[in-house]
C-alpha cells in the first residue's frame, strides 16, 4: 500500500485509535493506504482474541490485507441493498486533511472509498500529524474514464487546476485503477472553497469520482509523536 509522508509510529497509533472504536458486531469499511494499513492489522488482531466483525475492502490491496490478517470480508453491495443492515464503520486514511475536509486518493481507490465512506454510519479518518493543514493543498486525485481523459483535462484547466497523468511505477503507461480507468493528478494550489471545486468536479463530464471528501468525516483520529489527537468535525 501507498506510502507518503509521516513517521510510522505516528500511523500506527493513529490506526489503532480508530481500530479500538470498532466494536462486536459491527460491519467496519476497510479503507486503503498506509495508515488504514495499521488499522486493519489492528483489527485482525482484535478479531483473533475474539471480536466478531465483517469488513468490507475498498481495494485489491485492503482486501488482501484483511484476509492475510483474519477478517471476514462481504461485498458492499451485500450490505447497502435495500433491507441489509448497511456499514456501522468505516476506517480510512486521507493524504491531506482541513478541518472535516480531506483529499484522498494517493492509492488511487478513493472510487470505492467514497463509496464505502460515504454509506457508512460512521466514518474514522486516520492520519499522521503531517497530514493536517488549515487549508487544502495536496493535488486532488480524479479517476476519469480514458476516453474522456482530454475533456476532463481540459475542464480542470478552466477550473484553475493543472492536471497530470498519473505513470505506474515499475512498469510502462499509466496507473490503471481497480475499476479499470486513468487517474489525473490535478493541482489547484490553495482550495479555498472545496466544497465547490467538489461540485464542479462531480458534473464534469468522463470524471469517475474525484477525491475530495467534503464534509464526510465524523472523527478524526491524527497520530502525533506522543499520542493521537482525536476530534470530531461532523458531517457536513
Amino acid at each position: 500500500m501507498k506510502s507518503s509522508g509521516g513517521s510510522e509510529a505516528m500511523k500506527r497509533r493513529a490506526g489503532e485509535s480508530a481500530a479500538e472504536a470498532v466494536t462486536d458486531g459491527d460491519v467496519v469499511g476497510l479503507g486503503t493506504g498506509s495508515t488504514a494499513a495499521h488499522a486493519i492489522r489492528a483489527l485482525g488482531e482484535r478479531v483473533t482474541d475474539g471480536l466478531s466483525i465483517t469488513g468490507v475492502a475498498t481495494s485489491f490491496a485492503s482486501r488482501e490485507l484483511a484476509l492475510d490478517a483474519g477478517i471476514p470480508l462481504v461485498d458492499l453491495a451485500a450490505v447497502t441493498s435495500p433491507g441489509a443492515g448497511g456499514i456501522d464503520v468505516a476506517v480510512d486514511g486521507a493524504d491531506c486533511v482541513a478541518g472535516g475536509d480531506l483529499i484522498k486518493g494517493g492509492g488511487a481507490a478513493h472510487a470505492r472509498e467514497k463509496l464505502v465512506d460515504a454509506a457508512a454510519d460512521r466514518f474514522l479518518v486516520v492520519a499522521d500529524a503531517t497530514k493536517c493543514t488549515d487549508v487544502l493543498t495536496h493535488p486532488v486525485p480524479i479517476e476519469v474514464l480514458a476516453s474522456g481523459r482530454g475533456v476532463v483535462a481540459e475542464a480542470v484547466a478552466a477550473a484553475g487546476g493543472d492536471a497530470t497523468l498519473r505513470r505506474a511505477e515499475r512498469k510502462d503507461g499509466p496507473v490503471v485503477t481497480d475499476n479499470g480507468h486513468l487517474v489525473l493528478d490535478c493541482d489547484f494550489g490553495p482550495i479555498a472553497e472545496p466544497a465547490a471545486l467538489a461540485r464542479t468536479l462531480a458534473e464534469t463530464p468522463g470524471v469517475v469520482e474525484h477525491g475530495l471528501f467534503v464534509g464526510l468525516a465524523d472523527e478524526l483520529h491524527v497520530g502525533t509523536e506522543t499520542g493521537v489527537n482525536v476530534t470530531n468535525p461532523g458531517r457536513g
